[in-house]
């Protein structure tokens, strides 16, 4: 019998599952993951990112999941460091995994720090491929500034 369940995360779920991101190690959090992000991301990604709670309703795990109409993305894949060992992550992901394919996304991707030696192994020893054939390029946004008082 499962010490867990899954469900929904929710953006009332955001201080706990925030907290729990800060304490995993290998978790690069950033401007993305502010509360109006996060809120936005589970709007344009409806009942995908989910919450593991224990007996007790406490969270002990999470993930992120969305899709951009081809490729599924899977973001910050956390377990308590008590529960770990117990199938909470792979649960997770599983559940993820079958959500994205009932919509038809074929192919799911995920980022990891090079210097995270643990969620490497966590994800190759649950069948995932290393792409050692990408490269990663990236551009911070901003806000254009204008430079005169018009509206155009």
């Amino acid at each position: 019998m499962a010490e867990f369940s899954l469900r929904p995360l929710t953006i009332a779920d955001y201080d706990p599952v925030y907290a729990l991101w800060l304490q995993t190690e290998g978790m690069g959090l950033g401007e993305s993951d502010t509360r109006e992000a996060t809120a936005s991301f589970l709007d344009r990604n409806p009942g995908l990112s989910l919450v593991a709670s224990n007996a007790q309703g406490t969270i002990v795990g999470t993930v992120l999941c969305g899709h951009d109409g081809r490729r599924g993305y899977l973001h910050h894949l956390a377990v308590a460091r008590a529960q770990r060992k117990k199938g909470i992550g792979r649960a997770l992901v599983d559940a993820c995994l079958e959500k994205l394919a009932t919509l038809k996304i074929v192919k799911c991707n995920l980022f990891i720090f090079a210097d995270n030696t643990a969620g490497r192994t966590f994800w190759l020893h649950q069948g995932w491929a290393s792409r050692e054939d990408i490269v990663l390029v990236q551009k911070t946004l901003t806000p254009e500034k204008k430079s005169c008082s018009c509206t155009c």
